[in-house]
């Protein structure tokens, strides 16, 4: 990256871990970015019949970030913010935003993403993407460190429309959370995981085993 290059952007010609943590760490901040500055209102507003909201967002995406990088990394327990508080089966870090004030559901996003980062350097510097790591698919294999990088940036819509623009940060440009909501659900991808049963890639309790993210991976 030069001093020219924006912040949030991957390298143009990097190594494979740059550009794979390069195009993670743009998602993040482009969703983090989008979802920024909104109040209790902004964050619980849904569309039509749907449940979904940028709260709910927030929640699960700091939530997948933890179990990722506990659980199917090392089979280490996922730990708080989650433990004391979870409850409920996969849903509930979506259900549950309701619970929370602005400053929580930022301080989930804002903290997962620290510990993420933090244990994604650490393993690679045992090691590269493809060593094994704790989480297995049912016949007994065990998934790469590449897998759980990739399930990660999976798991996070692809706001690439609407990233920070590199003239003058671009809030002016951001649209309000009706808006932001439509285009979050519209953009949420899912794919069949190591159980291949088409749930959302990256789901908390899904390719790991169990419901809630205090269960132990396989």
């Amino acid at each position: 990256m030069t001093e020219t290059d924006p912040p949030w952007e991957p390298p143009l010609a990097g190594s494979e871990v740059e550009h794979l943590l390069g195009a993670l760490d743009r998602l993040r901040t482009t969703f983090r970015w989008k979802a920024d500055g909104l109040d209790a209102a902004d964050l619980q507003t849904r569309i039509g019949a749907s449940s979904l909201t940028l709260g709910g967002l927030l929640k699960h995406l700091a939530s997948v970030e933890d179990e990722i990088t506990t659980r199917r990394l090392s089979g280490a327990r996922i730990g708080e913010p989650w433990e004391s508080v979870w409850a409920g089966d996969d849903d509930w870090a979506f259900t549950s935003a309701a619970d929370d004030p602005p400053e929580r559901l930022y301080g989930y996003a804002d903290g997962a993403v620290a510990r993420s980062r933090a244990r994604f350097e650490a393993a690679l510097s045992d090691g590269g993407l493809g060593q094994l790591v704790h989480l297995t698919a049912p016949d007994g294999r065990h998934a790469s460190l590449r897998r759980l990088v990739c399930d990660l940036i999976e798991e996070r819509p692809p706001h690439g429309a609407c990233r920070p623009h590199p003239r003058g940060g671009g809030r002016s440009g951001r649209r309000g959370p009706a808006e932001r909501l439509a285009a979050a659900a519209s953009e949420q991808l899912t794919a069949p995981g190591p159980d291949g049963d088409g749930r959302s890639i990256g789901g908390a309790g899904v390719a790991a085993g169990g419901s809630g993210p205090a269960v132990a991976a396989r």
